[in-house]
Formats: structure tokens, C-alpha cells, sequence
């Protein structure tokens, strides 16, 4: 019988065949990028918190964001641009692996798009087109010191003047605000009140009347605030206005911060690597530090929590790439892409940080950036609960109101993800329909944990039909969370189960996956259990719905023997 391949990424040995000639070329150049500087010359410049222009001056040669960033509709000529999620999302992986600085520039610059795509505005869209072209990185100017993503009380004010408005403000968290050719701000009109206020208008911030503040964060990332003084916004410049503008902002989050959580398993993947061959090579007491029965179940629990994060991650790239007018599921799955895979990050760290021990806190790692910077990635989505009562939305649907529907196809192709910028109107979350969940269950329900999981997984459908949380309940965001959990882990075990199914992935380490997750269940049934306002009947489901994963010795060995395997297959160069 054939080795179980690898899921995790390794730069240096991946076969990049699959990807067409021009994101191969991108992509290998990328690594080359990293690996010829060197791991001390990567640490180093975190230690220093320098500007990474070399960086970017990689990006521009190679004509990165262009060809990544750039829409078939404002291509022109040039056949390798379109925005196509699963190089997008490779690409985030790959500079996730290697920090989350250089993550960081090209997110916000995929926010920064965001607006422009979306926008019926063809002299700012070929502006931008032209800025790609030139090798230029983009901000998205959302948040604000005193508000942070609350655009409801934006402090941007644009009065009319003469043709156009004149914008003074000031915005802050902003990626990118010291480099940027161009700036996406959302702001609202002084003279128009409510929602047909807000605007989205394009920035220069070359412009005079456009100052950067400071860089707020001790980084090398450059997070600004930046303020407007009278800053002239002619009509060229305008990407959206009233209700479209609130639209845009919405659905601009929905494009670019899917990519937090590739982001998160590549610092993950680069730091396993990383913990587990450090933990093997060391002898302690005469043994192997991989020998310890509590080292191998935590970098065991590691690696499959990684996976996980994998299979899930994939396939939501397939929802995120089939959504239409019709199929809007893309907006249950990337909610808890940003939140679920990112949060499920911060605990692969804390395993391997368990198993490393004072190693993680040394300068000269990789770990010791990513263990730091991990923390980031569910927060830059304005924190958890943010997007758990965004995933709330979908329970009456996926759990009570299946309907048939097309099953969604693997999407890897070289396609241009038009939809995305075209979403529409942000409302009408409780029309989203969902096929039902059980069959990427049952297709591996011989497998005991799986199984497991499925049983949870019902109990929680029967509870919330005959003991549901009643009106004021609902209201009480932190009783809700680990209700949002328990919800979060069906959704989850869905898709990881689909994604598995599709790459035939090796059944001892999937039962592996799901007794993770049914670990997961019964630790957010007790947590419900132990919430202020838990009715009776809700009390007694929280502990009934407590189980124990099967342990089998010898499926435990074979899963153990593919996470060694890793040990010493990749190192950065040094």
C-alpha cells in the first residue's frame, strides 16, 4: 500500500504542475524570493521591524498583483490576469509561511480592490488596472480610531463643493496607508442624512492634502492613520455612493478577508515543520522528545487540527468560486473560514509551543514570529463573536430547511471569479438556502468517530427542535457563542468530511480529524452547560451530549507514523 501524501504545504519540494505557466512562475519566483535570503536574514528583519521594499520591488518585477489581482473584465490583452480565488488563496498560504508581514501587504491590497472592481466607475477601475501594472500596493480606508469598523459612525465627512466634495477625516488600522497608489475610503456626505449618505471615493495619497500620521503598530507592517484636509474628491473619483457604498464594504470583506485563514495555516505549516523536527532531534533522559506519549498526542493533535483546517479551507474555496445569485453558501463558509480556521490556528501554535517549550520564544526561530502574529488573524476580522452571530443566521436554514441542490464541483481551473464583484445587496441572509449536511456524514460513517460526531451532531438538531432558545436567550451574545460552536463544528465537519471525500484522503487519519472534533463538541456542550440563562431541558442536553472519541492504539501508531514522517522534511534555508 502507497504512503498517505502530505496535505501540508512544503515550498522547496511542492510540485507546482498543476498551476498554469504564469501563477507557476509567480509563484516558484515567490519562494525563490524567500528561500535565497535566507531564514536569519528573515528573522532578522522582523527583530528590526524594516520596511520590506525589497519585498515589494519582488512583487513589481514579477508582475505579482497584476496577474493576481486584476479582473478578466480589466485585463486588456494580457490572458494571465483574472481573479481566480485558488491562486489568490495559494499565494496567501505561501507568504503566510513565510510571515505575516509580507501576508499583510497583499491582503489589504486585495481590500483595497474591493471598492474599484465593484464599481460601475471605468476611469478609476483602468487608474487602478495602470497602478497594478506599475507594481503598486493598495489600503483599504474602512475603519476609524474611535469606531473601528462601525461605518454606521463614520467620521469622515465629505461636503459638496462645486462639482465634487472636499473630505476631511481621519482613518486608522489602515495596511499600506505609506506606500499605496491608491486608497479605497468610505466616508459620508455632510449634506445627505442616512444610508444614501455614504460614499466610497479612491485617494491619492501622493495628494497634499492627504497625511500620514504614524504608523500605529510596532511592526513591519505599516498599519497607518492617515487624516484628509480638505481633500478634493472629483466625480472621477467617486467608486460608490449610497446604499452601493455600504454594499461595497460589506462585500469587499467578503472577497479579501477569506484569505485570513490561509493565511493562518500558512504560519501553522512552517512552525510545524519547524516544532516537530526540533522536538525530534532532541534526546532527553535518553529518549527522543517524540517518544514521550504526551509529545506525540500533542503534535498528533497538532497535525490534525492542521489538516482540518486544510480540507476546509479548500472547499470553501469551491463555494466561494460556484457562488451566483442562486448559491449564496459562500456566505455561511467564509464567516467561519475568518473565524473557525483562524481560532483553530491559535491552538495548533499552542500545541506546538507545549511541545517546544523556551525553544519558541528564541529570536532566531520561525516560531517565535509566528506565535506572536497568530494571535492577529482572528482579530483583524473585528473579533470572533462578530462573525458567530453572522454564522447564527444560517442555523434555521442548514439545520431545519434542506432543500436539493446542485452539488458544487472542485474548482481549481484557471476561471475568472466575476461574481465576486457583483454580489449585490447584502441583505437577505435568511433566504440563503442549504442542501442538507448528512451525506458527507454518512458517506464515512463507518469510521467510529465520524460516526461519533454524527450523533452529536443530531442531538444538537433534536434540542434546538424541542428546547430552542427562547427570545431573550437569542439576545444574549455570550450564551450564544458556544451554541454558535456547537453549530460551527457541523458546518465545519461538513465540509472537512466533502474535502476529504474528494481527495480520497486516508481514513485513519480522518477518524483522527473527527475525534478531535468530537472533543470539540462535547468541550462547547459544557461550556453551554455552565452559562448564566441555560434553561432545564438545555442543562441536561449539554451533558447528554458529551462523548469520548474512540481511542484505538493501533489507528493512533499509523496516524503517528505520517505526522514523524514530517520531521526533517523541510528546513528554511538558512
Amino acid at each position: 500500500m502507497s504512503e498517505p501524501r502530505s496535505l501540508l504545504l512544503n515550498p522547496v519540494t511542492a510540485d507546482w504542475s498543476r498551476l498554469d505557466p504564469a501563477t507557476r512562475r509567480a509563484v516558484a519566483a515567490t519562494v525563490d524570493f524567500f528561500e535565497s535570503r535566507g531564514k536569519a536574514a528573515l528573522t532578522e528583519a522582523d527583530r528590526g521591524r524594516g520596511w520590506y521594499s525589497d519585498f515589494l520591488e519582488h512583487l513589481a518585477k514579477h508582475r505579482v498583483l497584476a496577474t493576481f489581482l486584476t479582473p478578466r473584465a480589466d485585463a486588456g490583452a494580457d490572458a494571465d490576469k483574472r481573479w481566480d480565488t485558488a491562486r489568490i488563496s495559494l499565494l496567501s498560504e505561501v507568504l503566510g509561511f513565510y510571515g505575516l508581514p509580507y501576508w499583510y501587504a497583499y491582503q489589504v491590497t486585495i481590500l483595497g480592490l474591493g471598492p474599484v472592481w465593484q464599481s460601475d466607475n471605468a476611469t478609476a477601475r483602468a487608474r487602478a488596472a495602470r497602478l497594478l501594472d506599475h507594481g503598486a500596493v493598495f489600503g483599504f480606508g474602512l475603519s476609524e480610531k474611535e469606531h473601528g469598523a462601525d461605518i454606521y459612525s463614520t467620521d469622515m465627512l465629505l461636503t459638496p463643493s462645486g462639482d465634487g466634495f472636499l473630505a476631511d477625516g481621519s482613518k486608522y488600522y489602515i495596511g499600506n496607508g505609506n506606500v499605496a497608489g491608491m486608497l479605497s475610503v468610505f466616508g459620508r456626505r455632510t449634506d445627505v442624512e442616512g444610508p444614501q449618505g455614504y460614499v466610497f471615493f479612491a485617494v491619492d495619497p501622493r495628494h497634499p492634502r492627504y497625511h500620514l500620521v504614524k504608523n500605529i503598530v510596532d511592526s513591519q507592517m505599516f498599519v497607518s492613520e492617515f487624516r484628509l484636509d480638505g481633500y478634493p474628491v472629483r466625480p472621477e473619483d467617486v467608486l460608490h455612493a449610497g446604499q452601493a457604498a455600504f454594499d461595497a464594504a460589506l462585500n469587499t470583506v467578503n472577497v479579501g478577508k477569506f484569505n485570513l485563514g490561509f493565511a493562518s495555516i500558512g504560519l501553522c505549516e512552517h512552525s510545524f515543520y519547524e516544532a516537530l523536527t526540533h522536538a525530534h532531534d532532541r534526546v532527553l533522559y535518553g529518549r527522543r522528545v517524540t517518544e514521550f506519549p504526551h509529545v506525540r498526542q500533542g503534535l498528533t493533535d497538532a497535525y490534525a487540527r492542521l489538516v482540518a483546517m486544510k480540507l476546509f479551507a479548500d472547499r470553501a474555496i469551491d463555494h466561494l468560486r460556484c457562488a451566483s445569485p442562486e448559491d449564496r453558501r459562500y456566505l455561511l463558509f467564509n464567516p467561519v473560514t475568518k473565524m473557525k480556521v483562524t481560532t483553530e490556528g491559535e491552538r495548533v501554535i499552542d500545541l506546538l509551543w507545549d511541545v517546544i517549550a523556551a525553544k519558541g520564544f528564541e529570536k532566531d526561530t520561525y516560531f517565535s514570529m509566528a506565535a506572536r502574529d497568530i494571535r492577529a488573524l482572528p482579530k483583524l476580522e473585528g473579533t470572533v463573536h462578530v462573525n458567530m452571530a453572522l454564522v447564527l443566521k444560517f442555523l434555521p436554514n442548514v439545520l431545519f430547511g434542506p432543500v436539493s441542490m446542485p452539488e458544487v464541483p472542485t474548482r481549481q481551473d484557471a476561471a475568472d471569479d466575476a461574481f465576486l464583484f457583483r454580489q449585490g445587496p447584502t441583505r437577505g441572509l435568511g433566504a440563503v438556502r442549504f442542501p442538507d449536511w448528512r451525506p458527507a456524514y454518512d458517506r464515512f460513517g463507518h469510521l467510529p468517530d465520524v460516526a461519533l460526531l454524527r450523533e452529536q451532531a443530531e442531538s444538537l438538531t433534536a434540542l434546538l427542535a424541542s428546547s430552542p432558545p427562547d427570545a431573550a436567550q437569542a439576545k444574549d451574545l455570550d450564551l450564544m457563542l458556544p451554541l454558535g460552536e456547537l453549530f460551527t463544528l457541523v458546518v465545519y465537519g461538513q465540509l472537512v468530511l466533502e474535502q476529504a471525500a474528494i481527495l480520497g484522503l486516508d481514513e485513519d487519519l480522518l477518524d483522527e480529524v473527527a475525534g478531535v472534533l468530537v472533543r470539540d463538541f462535547s468541550a462547547a456542550a459544557v461550556a453551554w452547560h455552565g452559562r448564566a440563562g441555560v434553561q432545564d431541558a438545555q442543562r441536561q442536553w449539554a451533558l447528554s451530549a458529551v462523548r469520548a472519541p474512540v481511542h484505538d492504539a493501533a489507528r493512533a501508531g499509523r496516524v503517528w507514523e505520517q505526522v514523524v514522517a514530517h520531521a526533517g522534511a523541510y528546513a528554511m534555508n538558512p
